[in-house]
């Protein structure tokens, strides 16, 4: 089942012992087009403050309602490693993430994540809060190029084999992979233009200096695809 990220924007986010905030934003790997991180934000909460919260904490995206249970205590998210909205999140962090969830890294194994083709829903026992994990000083705190804001992705080009074709409007994430696996793209008219999915193998890359995605497809090919209602009435059930 494929949920739309611009629809779970907003969802509350209830842990075990009482709401955590709502989600604001999701990092994914241009790689895999897996989502590695829901961002929430905290409210009133933790005033000014974004955490970031793994798919193994939450599991499977289809749950009914506008609320999404995390599989946390509010104490433990509390002491999870802070996170720089403003600055792109490092290896460096991600190893202090999943070593403080006591997490196998993704990045070791040959599954979308890690030795497993679907996030965990059961997390193992974190360190002790405010002991979290030293790093191993081997790996530098550089920006993971390949980790990218579903938000900030919003909105660019999508060029294809002979030219601009129109822009990204939504993504449609895979419930229970956490992949995406179809950009949902507005051509023609910005206003009264259709929407067409492309499905993310069809992607050759992304630039973000010309925040621009390039498809292996001609803008006739793209123009031909049906629009998500179509799409869905013709979906095997």
């Amino acid at each position: 089942m494929l949920k739309s990220v611009k629809e779970l924007y907003g969802h509350s986010l209830g842990a075990s012992d009482g709401e955590i905030g709502h989600v604001k934003d999701f990092y994914f790997d241009d790689q895999t087009w897996a989502v590695r991180y829901l961002v929430a934000d905290t409210g009133s909460w933790l005033p000014g403050r974004q955490v970031l919260i793994s798919p193994h904490a939450i599991g499977a995206l289809d749950q009914a309602g506008k609320a999404l249970p995390v599989n946390l205590t509010r104490k433990q998210i509390e002491n999870s490693p802070p996170i720089e909205s403003h600055k792109p999140v490092s290896r460096q962090y991600e190893e202090d993430f999943y070593r403080y969830y006591s997490l196998p890294f993704y990045w070791e194994g040959g599954d979308m994540w890690g030795m497993n083709p679907f996030p965990v829903s059961e997390l193992p026992q974190t360190h002790p809060p405010g002991k979290r994990a030293a790093a191993n000083g081997h790996s530098p705190a550089r920006a993971d190029a390949h980790l990218r804001s579903t938000l900030a992705v919003s909105g660019y080009h999508i060029q294809a084999t002979d030219g601009i074709v129109g822009h990204i409007c939504d993504f449609m994430i895979n419930a229970r992979s956490w992949a995406i696996g179809q950009l949902v793209v507005k051509i023609g008219h910005r206003f009264s233009g259709k929407e067409v999915l492309i499905p993310t193998n069809k992607v050759d890359r992304i630039s973000y200096d010309e925040s621009t995605v390039f498809v292996s497809l001609t803008k006739a090919a793209v123009e031909a695809i049906p629009g998500p209602a179509m799409a869905a009435a013709n979906a095997p059930h």
